[in-house]
């Protein structure tokens, strides 16, 4: 079964969008992501045809006009683990964050958890698609992001998120 991918010209330079065979989104990364390294992966096909949909949805999402993806994911095996993570961070709202605690905390984990959640959070092969950028430190400050600070920054701003957490 053949695998595509493509690139697709946006404000955080070009995406690389890989699906598998039925068209379902497998991954979403941004120039220089550490998890852009192998990607496309060997086998797979060029080919546009196959991503119409998530570039409609980007580019409304770019422009300020969609707050939430309705695409299909595929995203490669996981563990249960980062898939609870992954879950959760589909639920946080557009123009919000959450710390990296209070998200350990809505999967029901808490204390050296919260590390892991990072590493899990880390591991996102569905950058801005599952919004992983919302998740802030503690105290607030832009912590991690594997397309970069920069990336993340202008993210948070397009949907005009503080980018501190709420107190409690």
């Amino acid at each position: 079964m053949t695998a595509y991918w493509t690139t697709h010209p946006g404000p955080l330079g070009d995406l690389l969008l890989t699906c598998d065979p039925t068209g379902a989104l497998t991954s979403l990364t941004v120039p220089g992501a550490p998890g852009a390294k192998g990607l496309p992966a060997p086998g797979t096909v060029r080919d546009d045809a196959p991503f119409a949909e998530a570039r409609r949805e980007l580019d409304a999402y770019f422009a300020g006009e969609r707050d939430r993806f309705t695409l299909r994911l595929a995203p490669p095996p996981a563990t249960d683990f980062r898939r609870r993570v992954w879950a959760a961070l589909d639920e946080i709202p557009y123009g919000t964050t959450v710390s990296y605690g209070q998200l350990a905390a809505a999967i029901g984990v808490g204390g050296p958890a919260v590390r892991a959640v990072g590493g899990a959070i880390g591991a996102n092969p569905l950058l801005i698609v599952r919004p992983c950028h919302r998740v802030v430190g503690a105290d607030g400050s832009l912590t991690g992001y594997a397309g970069g600070l920069e990336r993340k920054t202008w993210l948070l701003g397009l949907e005009r998120t503080r980018t501190t957490v709420p107190a409690g």
